[in-house]
């Protein structure tokens, strides 16, 4: 586990499972009970072991996370990015990202991948994310379009 610490805020890096914990109860708190995503639609089979998760923490209190996965050797799928409302519009979002793309880079990724929600997708342009001309998707209850970012010779 690595944390950093700076403005009250700290980014802890959890692969253990107490860690991950804080990064599932940003996600039950901002989807399943902001979205009625049912838990079986929201934890999935890439949840768990060989997962990583960012969990942002403000005094203790996880209120953001996201995860990655390993695509293949140079790929990684981004996903599951949630703030809590009472914590969006203050940049958290693009830090939570940032810090995920950070360890890619350092575990040796050379390209982020994400199923974006449709009204998300300016967000992820905004990071360097571009659309892979694939189309939307469906993604659970979501409209999704896949985006991709180049992780080499990128500050995130």
């Amino acid at each position: 586990m690595k944390q950093e610490s700076s403005g009250g805020i700290t980014v802890m890096r959890a692969e253990e499972e107490w860690q991950r914990a804080g990064a599932y109860s940003v996600r039950i708190q901002g989807m399943n009970r902001q979205h009625h995503i049912s838990l079986r639609e929201e934890f999935d089979e890439h949840d768990g072991e060989g997962t990583r998760y960012i969990v942002l923490l403000d005094d203790g209190y996880p209120f953001a996370t996201c995860r990655f996965y390993p695509l293949d050797a140079n790929r990684v799928m981004l996903g599951r990015v949630v703030v809590l409302p009472e914590y969006r519009g203050k940049q958290y979002g693009v830090k939570t990202v940032a810090e995920a793309e950070k360890w890619m880079r350092e575990l040796g990724y050379q390209t982020a991948e994400i199923e974006s929600r449709t009204e998300a997708v300016g967000f992820y342009e905004k990071l360097g994310y571009r659309k892979t001309g694939g189309g939307i998707v469906r993604s659970g209850v979501f409209d999704c379009v896949r985006m991709t970012k180049p992780l080499t010779g990128t500050e995130g």
